[in-house]
């Protein structure tokens, strides 16, 4: 299924990959510049590129890999995302540090890939995050939030019942499109509540959210 952005009119997605070895990079930009509804943007080697590309450059997905020669990753999502709000972030790292894992979700990362995933796998991988929906696991996800502190404070904005219950599918793993079969609702129904949801929390993506709500207590984190 391919991924155009909802511009009029409609537009690829537009990719930038922020890795210091430029090999890599430079293998993985040629191999997203084979899928027709991808615009893949010149690699960065260091944070300090990416930040400056935003200038002239808004990429609407960003793969950026945890060790960079002049920040991390983590710092460079939050750098990202304070600049671009709207920009999807994948964090290019190994899954057996949660501890890092648990710091890009709280800078608003999207998800994470490894970098020996499969081409289809990765193709995949991104237009599912630039829909909306996260990339980890639910077994792994709960591993992450199981390592939250738990602090009960009011929510910043009270979320409905609804938004509630959305919020607990985010944080069981489900798509967009499963918790609106759940839910015997629309697809876009599901995303105008997962919007809000984000809203009212402020957080860039539905990572970011579940654990925000599970650091405040307004939902159990999920059982791994």
């Amino acid at each position: 299924m391919r991924y155009f952005v909802g511009t009029d009119p409609p537009r690829p997605l537009r990719i930038l990959v922020v890795d210091d070895h430029l090999m890599f990079a430079d293998s993985l930009v040629r191999l997203l510049q084979l899928e027709t509804d991808f615009d893949v943007l010149e690699p960065c080697v260091n944070a300090t590129e990416a930040l400056q590309l935003l200038e002239t450059s808004l990429p609407d997905l960003a793969l950026v890999d945890f060790n960079l020669p002049d920040s991390d990753g983590v710092q460079l999502t939050r750098d990202l995302l304070a600049r671009a709000p709207e920009m999807r972030v994948i964090m290019l790292t190994g899954l057996s540090d949660e501890l890092v894992m648990l710091r890009a979700i709280e800078a608003g990362a999207s998800g994470f890939l490894t970098k020996d995933r499969a081409a289809t796998d990765l193709t995949d991988s991104l237009r599912l995050v630039a829909r909306g929906d996260p990339l980890i696991t639910p077994e792994v996800f709960a591993r992450v939030l199981a390592r939250l502190p738990r602090h009960r404070t009011p929510p910043v904005s009270a979320l409905s019942d609804r938004e509630r219950e959305v919020l607990q599918l985010m944080a069981e793993g489900l798509t967009t499109r499963a918790m609106a079969e759940h839910l015997f609702l629309s697809v876009n129904t599901v995303r105008n509540y997962s919007q809000a949801v984000l809203t009212k929390l402020g957080a860039h993506s539905k990572l970011e959210a579940v654990a925000l709500a599970v650091r405040s207590g307004i939902i159990d984190p999920p059982s791994s």
